[in-house]
């Protein structure tokens, strides 16, 4: 059976945020329980922690890692590393759902062939953020990047090719999926304070998966 038969996105609402950039709406809600029965174990191997930026300040997003490779940030830089800083272990396989919900998005927005090394596990807790940034640490710009969100809504920025670009502004819900890559690959994007809530399934927390080909 085929990624694409296992993730049927027929009835997924699908909204074009710019020429590369589509909105997949409710993409990963059939797999919710098997992706949320997967991050207990992630969690445990890879703590999440909140790392330091290369300017020493502490970010208010909480972060782990699964796949070949991980992305940090501290003192030296942003980079991706094949195994946690603070335990120097490998980070934890990527579990086969995780895999397949991001090839299967990636495929649907019109990326096919998308092969996602790392996986970064974002926590936002009520106020948490995240400032206008560009994804271009990874070797290959030409693959796209896949986020997947769960938990409680969040406002996502999605802006242009230049820092100064007005940002559009759009809400996040559970399950949706966010595919962006070719024209899109480099725009600055963000994540507004998510506000106080609570999830049926995640309490008051949101988590977000970010697949990306580093190398």
């Amino acid at each position: 059976m085929s990624n694409l038969e296992l993730f049927d996105d027929e009835w997924a609402r699908r909204e074009q945020l710019a020429p590369g950039a589509m909105l997949l709406r409710g993409f990963a809600l059939p797999h919710e329980v098997e992706l949320l029965a997967a991050l207990p174990e992630l969690i445990a191997r890879a703590p999440f922690r909140h790392m330091p930026t290369p300017g020493g300040r502490r970010m208010s997003v909480a972060m782990s890692n699964c796949g070949r490779y991980g992305w940090v940030s501290d003192r030296q830089g942003y980079r991706y590393a094949s195994a946690a800083p603070l335990s120097g272990q490998p980070w934890p396989a990527m579990p086969a759902v995780f895999r397949r919900l991001a090839v299967a998005a990636a495929a649907s927005a019109g990326f096919p062939g998308f092969e996602p090394d790392a996986c970064l596990i974002n926590r936002y807790l009520p106020g948490a953020r995240m400032g206008l940034h560009q994804d271009k640490d990874e070797r290959d710009l030409a693959a796209p990047i896949v986020s997947v969100s769960l938990g409680l809504p969040a406002v996502f920025l999605f802006g242009g090719l230049r820092r100064g670009d007005r940002p559009a502004r759009i809400l996040l819900e559970h399950g949706d999926a966010l595919v962006w890559g070719g024209p899109a690959r480099l725009c600055y994007h963000g994540v507004a304070p998510v506000k106080k809530g609570q999830h049926p399934r995640l309490g008051e927390q949101r988590i977000n998966l970010t697949f990306r080909k580093a190398r």
